[in-house]
């Protein structure tokens, strides 16, 4: 892997439930600890983990989550350039993905660093005719 990662929200959602793959998701954050790997995490995907646990779990469990993810070794891209902007843009309007998975998508593809996920269905057709590099955690 490259010096940098772009994460989506599956990952760290992984992480926090203990689901399959969460101890890659650990050691990608260990690593990130010991400035060893950059993070990036855009704040649109920060916001399906939050409102996620929230459904789930409550308000309580939710705002847990969000100060724990907020502590972690994970730049938290809050703002879009207008290149992701753009980038975004484009992929949302030629695939059926979410808003939050074109913007990791636009990040990663930016960045020129690839994206963590565990998504298969709505990404598999993006990586084959992208040129965005996926890696799965499980």
């Amino acid at each position: 892997m490259q010096n940098g990662c772009v994460l989506d929200a599956c990952a760290l959602i992984a992480y926090f439930k203990d689901e399959e793959g969460w101890e890659a998701v650990q050691d990608l954050l260990e690593r990130a600890g010991q400035n060893e790997v950059n993070l990036l995490m855009s704040k649109y995907n920060l916001l399906e983990i939050y409102y996620g646990f929230y459904r789930a779990d409550g308000k309580d469990r939710a705002e847990q989550v969000l100060e724990t993810a907020t502590n972690l070794p994970i730049q938290i891209i809050d703002e879009l350039s207008d290149v992701v902007f753009r980038e975004a843009g484009r992929l949302k309007a030629v695939y059926d993905i979410s808003l939050a998975d074109a913007v990791a998508l636009g990040l990663a593809s930016a960045c020129e660093t690839p994206l963590v996920t565990s998504d298969h269905h709505e990404i598999s057709a993006i990586e084959k005719a992208e040129n965005i590099t996926i890696h799965r955690f499980r």
